[in-house]
């Protein structure tokens, strides 16, 4: 037998718990291959559903193709239903067929007859700055965007130390990699500068790095670099974010990349002079423009525009 006051305390415990129950409930993507994921979808379009996972609400935003999901069940007790990519769909037949399929009851556009390009239609498509990227085989984390979030720059999940060039005492030289903001020009000026002396890229091994990930990816100028740092420390690293750069090296992790680190160098395609290219680190303290010798090993990232 229970006294009047534990029965009160029980009953106010049992009470505390329902309540916190439907604030516990989680969402349920439901993907077309069978597999569940428990989240809480933050932004469900046309193209694509952003969802965090519901084991970690502070975490990164994930990104999913509406077209990889046939359902959401939400903790209210709704449910979305995706319709089927028009590639597992039976054949059309006539005109009649070409009509908007509908998903969630939002109309989308009509299906096309041509093949649908693997860029998605940039109207739709956004990315945020620590977004996961997968498209047409390009895989990264996206450090910078504009317009929007339709173009910006992702970087890769991976990082190498190497040497700028492999250049020293009495054969160092000038290149003509100068650009500030587009580290692809310099990659270009590089390109010339090999095809005009008889050279291989084997003699600038942090951009030859950057060319063999593919068509593409290539070594950051110096600006991009900057920029980089500013999305890793959550848009401005004139104060610390610990938490901005947590989920952005979350993200990394997450799809088997390596951390990055704000204490260490990374090397851009931007040249100083015949001995130095420009560096710069994800440090909060300046100087954040610095000098380092071409045949020095530093670490070396990637990027790559969409």
């Amino acid at each position: 037998m229970f006294c009047p006051k534990m029965k009160k305390r029980l009953l106010f415990l049992l009470a505390t718990v329902c309540c916190a129950l439907p604030a516990a409930a989680q969402d349920l993507i439901v993907k077309r291959d069978s597999s569940r994921i428990e989240a809480r979808v933050t932004e469900v379009s046309p193209a694509e559903v952003r969802y965090k996972r519901f084991s970690n609400p502070d975490g990164p935003t994930y990104v999913l193709p509406a077209s990889d999901i046939a359902a959401i069940r939400y903790a209210n007790g709704e449910e979305d239903v995706f319709a089927r990519p028009e590639a597992e769909r039976p054949a059309a037949v006539g005109p009649e067929t070409a009509t908007a399929p509908v998903v969630s009851g939002v109309e989308t556009p009509a299906p096309v007859v041509a093949a649908v390009p693997e860029t998605p239609d940039p109207a739709v498509w956004r990315y945020a700055v620590g977004d996961y990227y997968d498209r047409g085989g390009i895989r990264g984390v996206v450090c910078y965007v504009e317009d929007d979030g339709h173009r910006g720059l992702i970087v890769s999940l991976d990082e190498a130390m190497l040497a700028w060039s492999l250049f020293r005492k009495p054969d160092l030289r000038t290149i003509g990699a100068e650009d500030m903001s587009d580290g692809q020009r310099n990659m270009e000026t590089v390109e010339r500068y090999i095809a005009a002396n008889g050279l291989s890229w084997v003699d600038f091994p942090a951009f030859e790095w950057c060319r063999d990930k593919g068509e593409g990816w290539y070594l950051p100028a110096i600006n991009e670099l900057l920029a980089l740092a500013n999305g890793y420390h959550g848009g401005n690293r004139m104060h610390s974010d610990r938490k901005a750069r947590n989920r952005f090296n979350d993200m990394l992790r997450e799809h088997g990349g390596k951390r990055m680190d704000r204490l260490v160098d990374y090397f851009s395609s931007t040249e100083k002079d015949d001995r130095q290219a420009l560096t710069t680190s994800m440090e909060t303290e300046p100087p954040y423009v610095e000098e380092i010798p071409k045949n020095n090993r530093f670490l070396v990232r990637a990027v790559h525009k969409f």
